[in-house]
């Protein structure tokens, strides 16, 4: 799951953060820390994890959770859907994300942007940006989708 994190980051983000970060000999043992600890610690019990694989290796993981906002609208939070490049267009990202998030909840995601091909999965699942907007500690601007039942 963490070399699938990584590997995503560097097909994804590259020339929008700092080859620094995402060439950093840590990163992949820091997301594995990270995913030992979804996957194990007491307060991540409420959060929805899914990988996608192929061939027997892990391809793609997502996750969702309970919203970072106290005034949120809408009840999860897609945290993480990753999934490698070698993969995009099989099917595999929507069934990611609906292992974590059911078709009709209400929920949030923040995007690269630039992202158009994330962002054009996310509207084809029904999320829409609300205006909001941030630049992350990597230096990499984020826009806020939003999704809410018909």
């Amino acid at each position: 799951m963490a070399r699938v994190h990584v590997r995503c980051w560097q097909q994804t983000y590259r020339g929008l953060m700092p080859d620094h970060v995402l060439d950093d000999p840590g990163f992949v043992p820091a997301r594995q820390r990270l995913w030992d600890q979804v996957l194990t610690a007491p307060e991540y019990r409420g959060h929805r994890t899914a990988v996608a694989t192929a061939d027997g290796q892990v391809v793609g993981v997502a996750m969702t959770g309970t919203p970072r906002d106290d005034d949120a609208a809408w009840t999860r939070e897609l945290y993480v859907l990753y999934l490698d490049a070698t993969h995009h267009g099989s099917g595999a990202g929507t069934d990611l994300l609906h292992a974590v998030l059911a078709p009709d909840e209400a929920a949030a995601l923040w995007v690269a942007d630039p992202n158009p091909r994330a962002q054009a999965f996310y509207r084809k699942h029904g999320f829409t940006p609300d205006g909001a907007d941030t630049i992350d500690d990597d230096g990499v601007t984020e826009i806020r989708l939003t999704r809410t039942p018909t």
